[in-house]
């Protein structure tokens, strides 16, 4: 088990940190409770497994134990480290979280991503490795997040618009794409996290993500969504 930069043999390349809580306020015992058969944690675990480029899966928790009953305990790949008692709690800033495991564990890359999105494909994830990669050799980037694409029509609160104008309506092809963080991934180094205490940098790039793998399960309404979207998946690859 990781616990400090002292116990590490040398730097990993790429160290993926998955944070996991016991508690879930929306959706009970979401993280541990069955998708489409599996539990959760599982599906983004089971994905980030798959990854060769990934040397190591930190999961920082409070559930331990609950991990334990469905199978998951430290190995030469995953290292289970039991989350500080001053950093659990739903008000707390997952950036301290991300903070805690960086000091502990010397990475080149850090990979950050949720059991909440189960349908991040390991496809998508080296595609983002790579377009980072290619970033920071560029000297372009120093991190990378996720996002979602719009062309549509906003409007605020009060119904002002807020990207058109509704005396003159342009195809919404036509519109300048706004974006979305959603939570999927992200990418970054020790340097830039020091930079701005966060998991985005100062000089980040923007990585779209498919939309049917742009899950961030938070309410039981988008649990349903993903686990049918999951579903006809796993029909769709029985019937090849």
């Amino acid at each position: 088990m990781i616990r400090n930069t002292r116990e590490m043999d040398m730097t990993k390349s790429t160290v993926a940190l998955l944070p996991l809580k016991a508690h879930s306020a929306r959706v009970p015992k979401k993280n541990f409770r069955l998708f489409c058969g599996k539990p959760l944690v599982r599906w983004i675990l089971d994905t980030l497994l798959s990854i060769d480029a990934v040397e190591c899966i930190v999961i920082n928790t409070d559930a331990r134990g609950e991990l334990r009953d469905i199978g998951i305990f430290d190995d030469q790949r995953v290292a289970i480290r039991d989350r500080r008692s001053d950093l659990c709690g739903d008000d707390i800033s997952m950036n301290k979280v991300l903070a805690d495991d960086i000091d502990a564990v010397d990475a080149r890359v850090y990979l950050m991503t949720h059991a909440t999105n189960p349908l991040l494909s390991s496809t998508t994830i080296c595609a983002a490795l790579n377009a980072f990669a290619l970033g920071v050799e560029q000297d372009t980037v120093d991190s990378l997040f996720t996002v979602n694409r719009f062309q549509s029509r906003f409007y605020r609160a009060d119904a002002r618009p807020v990207n058109h104008d509704p005396a003159n309506l342009v195809p919404t092809q036509d519109l300048e794409p706004w974006f979305e963080e959603n939570s999927n991934l992200y990418i970054f180094s020790r340097e830039s996290f020091a930079a701005t205490g966060a998991r985005i940098g100062p000089r980040p790039m923007m990585f779209e993500t498919p939309k049917l793998e742009s899950f961030d399960i938070d309410t039981l309404e988008d649990w349903n969504l993903a686990e049918r979207v999951a579903g006809s998946i796993i029909r769709a690859r029985g019937a090849v």
